[in-house]
């Protein structure tokens, strides 16, 4: 590959990492002055993008099921669906406990163990909210996005169902669809500046607060990351397209990954999913509803994550993670922490109550719990969102495979 290709492909994404590496050396340097002027422009871009989320997932699900000819290709992209985001957390939660065998990611860490307040959760509660709300104006807030997919689901359904009569309306989704699609585009082209901004202050204003003790497990978790961001998605991405797709994929992925790194939400970090796997190819029925959804309730980072407090709380306490039904236990808390819990509010607390009831743990591990999950935020939002891709590609091939038999 000639520079001059090599920089014609690759020019949008160097330029992020450059940002992203200039926002960071100059967040450890510079003083709150600076910093204070440059927040600002990080948060504008993370604005944007929260701003336009509500009504992205609105009209692209509804607009995907309003025109879809068959019922019978919904039911098999959410089957799959289910499917693969199980497997692929599944499969995420064996990997960071192979890795905790092998190396031990705590050591011999000293940490005080203040008592906690121990907050009640009503899980029945808890599981209402995750799939409705009290009030229509609850919908348009971001904090509800499983409801808000729930009604438009069901919204688009409708919509299906009325036939010709609802062409108009119809139209008006799709157009609405590519509207906001076109927004995505028109964002991005300020993500240099906005990554450059917020890098900045995330380094200036957390970097030395992860120095200390926890800094053995965060780093352990950042490795274990990148080694699944490498190992896992180009089979995922091979199984779906065959191996000569990866590079051109991976590419595809970068912006993702960057906006997940800066932002550490998964939902901010739906626009570029959507508009990278716009650009891979993947349909477009099945990326506007299975990438929204995957926003609220895949996540393969948390998983992870999930593993790693296990695992922390275990080697703090001086208890054994060895025995079969501890690690049982652990892989259905850390699935059900990456694809059910994700999707409830307060569900990081739920899985984190689970984690010290289920074994007995005094209430001084909650916030042990609490620092270890602030810590690792980023790269397992990373690991959440992007994640999305290959699983959209995956899904994408087998509901296509299942419709020529």
């Amino acid at each position: 590959m000639s520079l001059k290709t090599f920089w014609k492909n690759y020019r949008f994404s160097l330029l992020l990492l450059i940002s992203i590496f200039l926002g960071m050396i100059t967040g450890a340097f510079i003083s709150d002055k600076t910093i204070s002027f440059l927040s600002p422009f990080g948060q504008v871009f993370v604005n944007l993008l929260f701003t336009i989320v509500v009504p992205l997932v609105f009209f692209t699900i509804a607009s995907s099921i309003a025109n879809m000819s068959s019922r019978k290709r919904l039911g098999k992209i959410f089957g799959y669906m289910l499917v693969v985001f199980g497997i692929t957390s599944f499969l995420a939660c064996i990997f960071m406990l192979i890795g905790v065998w092998i190396v031990d990611p705590v050591g011999h860490a000293s940490i005080d163990l203040v008592e906690g307040v121990k907050n009640e959760v009503d899980l029945g509660s808890s599981i209402v909210n995750m799939f409705t709300v009290g009030e229509f104006q609850d919908l348009l807030n971001k904090s509800h996005m499983f409801p808000l997919i729930i009604f438009t689901i069901l919204f688009g359904l409708s919509i299906n169902l009325l036939g010709e009569e609802a062409n108009p309306v119809r139209k008006t989704l799709e157009v609405c669809a590519k509207a906001f699609m076109k927004m995505i585009t028109i964002i991005m082209y300020y993500a240099p500046i906005g990554l450059f901004a917020y890098f900045a202050v995330l380094t200036h204003d957390y970097g030395p607060a992860i120095i200390g003790e926890y800094a053995k497990s965060m780093v352990f978790y950042i490795v274990m990351a990148v080694l699944y961001y490498f190992i896992f998605y180009p089979i995922y991405i091979a199984m779906a397209r065959g191996r000569g797709s990866i590079r051109s994929t991976l590419k595809r992925m970068f912006l993702p990954t960057a906006t997940a790194l800066g932002t550490c939400s998964s939902l901010a970090t739906l626009p570029a999913n959507l508009e990278a796997t716009a650009a891979i190819g993947v349909e477009k029925d099945v990326r506007e509803v299975t990438l929204p959804i995957g926003a609220t309730m895949h996540m393969e980072g948390s998983s992870m994550a999930s593993i790693l407090k296990i695992a922390f709380l275990f080697s703090i306490f001086g208890r054994n993670f060895t025995s079969i039904s501890t690690i049982l236990v652990a892989i259905v808390i850390a699935v059900l922490s990456g694809v059910v819990m994700s999707g409830i509010p307060g569900g990081g607390l739920i899985g984190e109550l689970l984690i010290v009831t289920l074994y007995d743990f005094p209430l001084s591990a909650f916030p042990i719990i609490a620092t270890i999950g602030w810590l690792v935020d980023s790269p397992a939002t990373a690991l959440n969102a992007v994640g999305d891709i290959p699983s959209t590609m995956m899904i994408s091939k087998l509901v296509t495979r299942s419709e020529k038999y």
